[in-house]
This record gives structure tokens, sequence and C-alpha cells, in this order.
């Protein structure tokens, strides 16, 4: 735990992506889908969120790197003090992640309560290792495995 910074909002996530890969585009395309999906207003007809996500950051690096990381105040009685969990990581976790799984590891962390609608019906299937989830994942991977670096990060 480290303590947290005024002005900040938590939960808060932030990515960082290499800009020799020209990753620019995925780690934005990432930050929409979980703006989206965790926005601040509800929509109409809908129960109110538990949660919402007020920032994701871009973070530009070079190297090869590509991590998503959460940082959310884990106890209410301690607000001042924030944990930081990765969420992804390009190298330990291979390749890049889907959207839904990103959705589903944050969440996870912050509000395991919380429904992610279709998204949690697939990840059911998925569990239960029913035979079109497996091709699926098999699929996946062979996906993930082709990821290469650029030049520049080798």
């Amino acid at each position: 735990m480290a303590p947290a910074p005024p002005g900040v909002k938590y939960p808060h996530i932030t990515i960082q992506y290499c800009t020799q890969c020209k990753w620019m585009l995925r780690a934005a395309y990432f930050a929409q889908e979980l703006l989206s999906t965790f926005s601040s207003a509800p929509l109409p007809g809908t129960p109110p969120q538990h949660f919402t996500l007020p920032a994701v950051t871009l973070l530009p690096a070079t190297g090869g790197v590509f991590t998503v990381t959460l940082y959310h105040v884990a106890d209410p009685a301690a607000p001042h003090m924030v944990q930081q969990k990765v969420l992804w990581d390009r190298k330990t976790d291979g390749g890049f992640p889907e959207a839904k799984e990103l959705k589903r590891r944050v969440r996870d962390v912050v509000d395991p309560s919380r429904g992610l609608g279709h998204i949690d019906k697939e990840y059911g299937k998925g569990k239960g290792g029913g035979e079109g989830a497996k091709k699926e994942g098999e699929k996946e991977g062979e996906v993930m495995a082709r990821e290469e670096l650029c030049i520049d990060c080798l």
C-alpha cells in the first residue's frame, strides 16, 4: 500500500504502452472499453452501478511494454492508502488481453458482486470446460502466440 496523492479519484487505471511498437491506439481502445463499461451514469431503466471508473491514464513508454495497472482503495476506513494491482502485463501474461477479460479483472478486484451481462455468461461457459469454449481458448492462444515485438524493441 502507498499513500494516496491528493486530488486523485479511485479506482484509477493506468495503461502503460510502447510508443516504439505503436501501441497507443490499442491502449486508447482498452481505455475506451473500460470507461464505457464502468461509466458514471447508469443507462435508463437499469439499476445504479456499484462503482464507477473516474479515470484511465495512458502512459507512453518504450521497450515493448504494455501494462494495465489498477489503483484502488481497499479499505474504506483508510481512504488515504491505495493498493496497486497489475491487471495485465504483456510480457508476463503473454500478448494482449481480450477486452472482456480486462473488464472481468477490473470488476473482480473492485466490485466482485457486479454483473457484466453477456460477458459473465461467456465466462461461465469457459469455466465449465465445454467443447466450444475449449476451441475458442485454443484459438485465442494461437493468436497471442503470433504477437511479436517491433524491431526497435528487440
